[in-house]
């Protein structure tokens, strides 16, 4: 037997509605394999612009001193599922690559 989250009146196992107070004895099934689909991918994509930006400016040298180590930050917060804060996606942007740090802020997974 299970009860009622909001008035713990005493409810049938398959029950959907409580029959005390009316209320839904169920979560309702979200669909979030799409955006969790797509917030994937502008990760990976934005990881992906960084990493060529990187490969890039390795023809300049001095810029590598940050690319490398944005870009490797970026990959292990991704690996970990770490958020990262919206002034590192704006140094992305300015200092590495464009199109990865507007991904990255387009990304609302935050």
């Amino acid at each position: 037997m299970k009860y009622c989250t909001k008035c713990g009146a005493g409810l049938d196992d398959d029950a959907r509605f409580c029959t005390q107070c009316g209320s839904a004895t169920y979560m309702q099934p979200t669909d979030t394999s799409a955006q969790q689909s797509q917030v994937s991918n502008f990760k990976t994509i934005s990881k992906v612009f960084m990493i060529i930006s990187c490969v890039i400016t390795g023809f300049y040298i001095i810029p590598l001193f940050w690319t490398i180590p944005m870009t490797v930050h970026y990959s292990k917060c991704i690996k970990e599922h770490k958020t990262v804060g919206t002034g590192f996606k704006v140094c992305a942007m300015l200092f590495v690559s464009l199109v990865a740090g507007i991904l990255m802020l387009c990304d609302n997974q935050d």
